[in-house]
């Protein structure tokens, strides 16, 4: 399939001022910003920096940040599935996954991460994927927002729902490892059923073996 990158803003007002969110953003463009001090949540700022340079030249891969001025200080990433991950195991061209979305302490609700997702689903062509997102507690930042991990599931359940991500069972042993983990799916107006039953059966791998 053919992935479109059309470019997409919008403007946040925030405590801190305006914030312009925007994606996909290319290599180039990115090279040119800088990365807040506090985006450490996977990895350094500079390494987290370079990973979303890599991930931005992807033929598949979308980066959408928001950032104040040239700070950036909030992203999402989409791209296919990580080749260690059941869901790479059949490669299906119009899946992507939510691999990532990050937004710095001082920033958090202020309605960032909406407009972040908001941004990501604003194109038609988005209709052409089916996105999954895979929710763990251990990615979680209990500590810095004080919630307890149901309070962190249920926020993280509700940002996906606001552009039609919803919860999806499944026998992956890394999301059953823990009750909180979940697997979010939206799946776009124009995914044929064929993409819907390849994934079905990546969900359910051992509903046969019994």
């Amino acid at each position: 399939m053919q992935h479109i990158k059309n470019y997409y803003n919008a403007q946040l007002k925030t405590p801190h001022g305006t914030v312009i969110v925007e994606g996909p953003i290319p290599p180039e463009t990115l090279e040119q910003y800088e990365f807040h001090e506090n985006l450490t949540s996977f990895r350094p700022p500079q390494e987290q920096k370079r990973a979303l340079i890599e991930i931005a030249k992807l033929i598949e891969g979308r980066i959408i940040i928001a950032r104040n001025e040239n700070i950036v200080i909030g992203y999402v990433t989409y791209l296919y599935p990580d080749p260690l991950e059941r869901w790479s195991e059949d490669k299906i061209e119009n899946m992507l996954e939510l691999g990532a979305i990050e937004v710095i302490p001082s920033y958090r609700g202020a309605g960032v991460g909406k407009k972040l997702l908001e941004v990501s689903f604003m194109g038609d062509e988005m209709e052409d994927y089916l996105v999954i997102t895979t929710e763990y507690y251990w990615h979680w930042d209990l500590k810095g927002t004080g919630l307890n991990v149901w309070q962190y599931r249920n926020m993280m359940e509700n940002l996906m729902k606001t552009v039609g991500f919803e919860y999806c069972a499944t026998d992956d042993p890394e999301i059953t490892s823990h009750p909180a983990n979940c697997l979010m799916v939206r799946i776009g107006k124009r995914v044929n059923q064929e993409s819907i039953e390849r994934f079905d059966r990546l969900r359910f791998k051992y509903r046969y073996m019994y």
